[in-house]
């Protein structure tokens, strides 16, 4: 069987899986990282959101056998890490703003508005509205407005 190596959250990490398995399995059921969640299976739910090089994705859509050894890939367990601290400003925006209600899909949601904020200063300015409207991350208890709220307030900690 052939063995992926790439980064997972700062380390080197190899699965030994046929090349075709999606990225998201690897990660739960190979790995033990269970931060990204299975929703859809094909992209559109985004409970699975992460981040390949520094940009949101979807692994639930990502043969393993499509990453390089090089490729970095951050989920929500690794997202404070990348500032290193005990928490990201995303997270903590989270919490204060007690965004979650059964929290399955906050883990993406959260890695999405990371990603979010990162685009929008690559543009050289602060999120806004139109930023929230792309975000597409499905919550089924319907805590969008608290999710606006919190991508906004991690946006100005992200500052």
């Amino acid at each position: 069987m052939p063995q992926h190596t790439f980064i997972l959250n700062g380390k080197a990490v190899t699965a030994e899986v046929e090349s075709d398995v999606r990225l998201l399995w690897v990660l739960r059921d190979v790995l033990g990282v269970t931060g990204p969640k299975y929703g859809c299976g094909v992209g559109v739910c985004r409970a699975c959101t992460s981040h390949l090089n520094g940009r949101a994705f979807t692994p639930c859509a990502v043969p393993v056998g499509e990453l390089a050894a090089d490729d970095e890939v951050t989920t929500i367990e690794g997202l404070a890490d990348t500032v290193g601290a005990e928490l990201h400003p995303m997270q903590e925006a989270w919490l204060d703003l007690d965004v979650a209600q059964c929290g399955y899909c906050q883990p993406g949601q959260i890695m999405a508005a990371v990603d979010a904020v990162r685009r929008a200063r690559e543009a050289g300015r602060a999120v806004t509205e139109a930023d929230l409207d792309e975000l597409r991350n499905i919550c089924r208890c319907g805590t969008y407005h608290r999710v606006r709220q919190a991508v906004m307030e991690g946006d100005r900690r992200m500052a």
